[in-house]
C-alpha cells in the first residue's frame, strides 16, 4: 500500500519571507510559521494556549508570489508535504524537517491582522479569486501557464513544472543554508 505524506496548516508568518535563487535560478523562499492550539482546562476553567513553529520552504513562481505579498504576521493556509534533512557537523548527524509547500491561499488583511477568510489579491499576480495558489507539474496536458497565454480563472492554477527539478523532488540545499 502506498503512503500519504500531507501537511494542511493554517498559521501566521513569524518573520518575513527570505528568498533566494539556486545556482538554476529557481526561486526558494523560508519562513516560519506558528500554529497556536488554544483550549480551556476542564480542572481550572482556564484559557490554555500552545504554539509550534514549522519550517515552510517554497519554490519557483510561488516562491516570488510570497516573498512579494507576504509578510510577518501575515494569516496564511498551507498545502505540502514533509520533507526530513540530514547533514554531519563536527561529527554529529543533524536533522530537520520541513514543509515543502505544494498549495497556499493568503487569509486575514495584508497588514497581518487577524481576520479569517480569504484576503484581496493584487490582479494579474498568478493567483485567483480568494488568494489561492497551487502549482503542480505540466505534464503536457495544458494545465501550466505561459506568457503569451491569458491565466486562467480557476481556483486550481497549476503552474509550470519546477525548472531543473526531477518530478516529486527538491533542489539540493546547499550545506551554508543549513541553520546549524
Amino acid at each position: 500500500m502506498a503512503g500519504l505524506n500531507k501537511v494542511i496548516l493554517i498559521g501566521n508568518l513569524g518573520k518575513d519571507p527570505e528568498i533566494r535563487y539556486s545556482q538554476q535560478g529557481l526561486a526558494v523562499v523560508n519562513f516560519p510559521l506558528a500554529t497556536t492550539e488554544v483550549w480551556t482546562d476542564k480542572n481550572t476553567g482556564e484559557r490554555q494556549e500552545k504554539t509550534e513553529w514549522h519550517r515552510i520552504v517554497v519554490f519557483g513562481k510561488q516562491a516570488e508570489t510570497c516573498e512579494k505579498y507576504l509578510s510577518k504576521g501575515r494569516q496564511i493556509y498551507i498545502e505540502g508535504r514533509l520533507q526530513t534533512k540530514s547533514w554531519e557537523k563536527e561529527g554529529q548527524t543533524h536533522y530537520t524537517t520541513d514543509i515543502v509547500v505544494s498549495n497556499f491561499m493568503f487569509l486575514g488583511s495584508r497588514d497581518g491582522g487577524g481576520q479569517s477568510g480569504p484576503g484581496p489579491g493584487p490582479g494579474g499576480s498568478g493567483y485567483q479569486r480568494g488568494g489561492g495558489y497551487q502549482n503542480q507539474p505540466d505534464n503536457g496536458g495544458g494545465g501550466g501557464y505561459a506568457p503569451n497565454r491569458p491565466a486562467p480563472n480557476s481556483d486550481n492554477f497549476q503552474g509550470p513544472a519546477q525548472p531543473g527539478i526531477p518530478d516529486g523532488g527538491t533542489p539540493p540545499i546547499p550545506d551554508d543554508d543549513i541553520p546549524f
